[in-house]
């Protein structure tokens, strides 16, 4: 994928998130999250893995702010971003401190134009003026050139590879300096899995942090500095992702290989079927 020409520099501070002992729960008796810390730096890309049903998809709503429609509330613990506190906030107060998610399934307004979605990115962001929101899609069109040809197409006649990178260029028009990534590759064909991932790399390049989950493990290690494993909505593994995705046990448990030490064919049967995943 052709590279797009560097975005302008940005004026604003360069903030990390910082999870710590975060517990959630749906409802009175189901704790999704049991305690769980991690932290993104500022302009880093952290990976969350698990297995479906692990917590992954909570924890992201718990920093958006998008717990609530869930029917999920924040038990105990805290979401900081900088030096803002994020826990219980709404999802628009969210946004507005410079934290944006993209949720999985996309979820385009199909019935709109490319534009018109992009520019819905900016709602509510009333401090901004027309010249930079502007730019700021100037930025994204360079970011996604199949967005800039097709801006008067409907959103909902496009494949599913273009709607992601829809739906990502609308988080981006936001101008976050974190942004959340929910299986951003769900269900792409190889080519499109290699361009959302270029443009992943892209973005952190222009200095914005992802925290990416992403069911395609291999993926999400290569192009991660640090990664998390939750299990039943704990953190079961952590470390630089060259070293987790070196390491027999993530090999063995989560990549779906046979590690290197002797008798390490034996997956005990308590273990999720995470060598599943695509590799």
């Amino acid at each position: 994928m052709p590279q797009p020409p560097p975005a302008p520099a940005r004026a604003e501070t360069r903030e990390a998130l910082d999870v710590n002992q975060l517990t959630v729960a749906y409802g009175r008796s189901v704790r999704a999250l049991h305690e769980v810390s991690l932290r993104v730096p500022a302009g880093g890309i952290v990976a969350l893995l698990g297995a479906n049903g692990a917590g992954k998809s909570t924890l992201l709503r718990a920093v958006s702010g998008t717990l609530p429609l869930h029917q999920g509330a924040v038990v105990s613990g805290s979401v900081g971003f900088g030096s803002a506190d994020l826990t219980g906030r709404s999802a628009a107060q969210v946004v507005a401190a410079g934290v944006v998610q993209v949720p999985e399934g996309r979820r385009v307004f199909a019935e709109l134009s490319v534009e018109d979605n992009l520019r819905a990115g900016r709602l509510g962001l009333v401090r901004r003026g027309r010249a930079e929101a502007r730019a700021t899609l100037d930025e994204v069109y360079a970011l996604f050139p199949v967005l800039a040809e097709r801006r008067r197409q409907t959103a909902g006649l496009m494949s599913g590879g273009e709607q992601q990178m829809l739906a990502m260029g609308r988080a981006l028009m936001a101008r976050p300096r974190l942004l959340l990534l929910d299986e951003p590759t769900l269900g792409l064909a190889p080519l499109m899995v290699e361009r959302i991932s270029e443009t992943v790399q892209e973005i952190r390049r222009r200095g914005t942090g992802v925290l990416l989950v992403e069911q395609n493990a291999a993926l999400a290690l290569e192009l991660a500095d640090h990664a998390y494993v939750l299990e039943v909505g704990a953190v079961r593994l952590s470390g630089p992702a060259a070293e987790l995705a070196a390491s027999d046990e993530v090999r063995r448990l989560y990549l779906g290989e046979q590690g290197d030490e002797p008798g390490t064919e034996d997956v005990p049967a308590s273990v999720p079927a995470l060598g599943r995943w695509q590799r």
